[in-house]
Formats: C-alpha cells, structure tokens, sequence
C-alpha cells in the first residue's frame, strides 16, 4: 500500500500533531511503511536580520528542541526504530514539506488541519498549500 509516509509536525498545535500521527502510525502499521516526522522551522534570518547578534545560537537551541521533540514522539509511535526517522529545517512548512517529500520518496503526506476559519480563509492554511502542490496522495486528518 504505502513505503514511506511523511508527517509535518507542527510543534505548537498539540492536537493536530496527535491526530494526525495516530493515523499515520496506523497506516504504517498495515502497510509496513516507514514512518518520516518533519518539522519546518521558521527561517530566522528572515525577521532578526536587524537584530543578527546571536542568530546562530537561536537556531541551534530552535533546532535542539525541535529534535527533542521529534525524538519523543517517534518513542511513542510504536514503531521499530529502523522505521521512524526525523528531520529540522528551516524554512516555509509548505515548501519544505513538499521538498522532502520528493527527496525521499514519499507516497503518502499525512497532514493535520484545523477548522477553517477567518484567518485561513484568507490566507489560507499550510495543509491546503500542501495539497494543491503535491506531487503524491495526501491525507488531511482533522
């Protein structure tokens, strides 16, 4: 059915991580799959150019505690650890989700959404860029 599946996590948004996770996880799980746990920082260099003194101290503690992060959730997957993997990177969630999951290989994105609401009507949320722009199945769990 699937070989690899992607998650983007969202590590602010508890609720949509876990939902989405939970089905990933199962969906793995039938499938034999390998399960890949991504989260897109923020690029720093974008909004502290004017304050750059320490920016790289900033990014490596953002990218430690996301790792962490990432590392504990994969513990909580289930999942024999030669098939969960993670990953950091900077940059917008829906252009590096899409990136990585041409670099590995992925045949499925799980992403988790919210309600929509004034905000994303208007400017739309990061799990309808993802699926406009996908080049593979994606699969929206709210």
């Amino acid at each position: 059915m699937y070989t690899t599946i992607l998650v983007p996590i969202d590590l602010e948004e508890d609720e949509l991580t876990h939902n989405a996770l939970q089905h990933a996880v199962q969906l793995a799980k039938a499938s034999g799959a390998t399960l890949h746990l991504f989260h897109a920082l923020p690029d720093a260099s974008a909004f502290m150019s004017a304050y750059s003194f320490g920016i790289k101290e900033f990014e490596n503690q953002a990218v430690v505690k996301a790792n962490e992060v990432l590392k504990a959730l994969v513990a909580k997957t289930g999942l024999p650890v030669e098939h969960v993997h993670y990953s950091v990177s900077f940059g917008s969630p829906r252009d590096e989700t899409l990136q990585l999951a041409q670099e590995i290989g992925a045949d499925l994105i799980v992403v988790g959404s919210r309600r929509p609401n004034v905000k994303t009507y208007l400017l739309g949320s990061n799990a309808a860029a993802i699926v406009r722009h996908a080049t593979t199945t994606v699969l929206v769990v709210r």
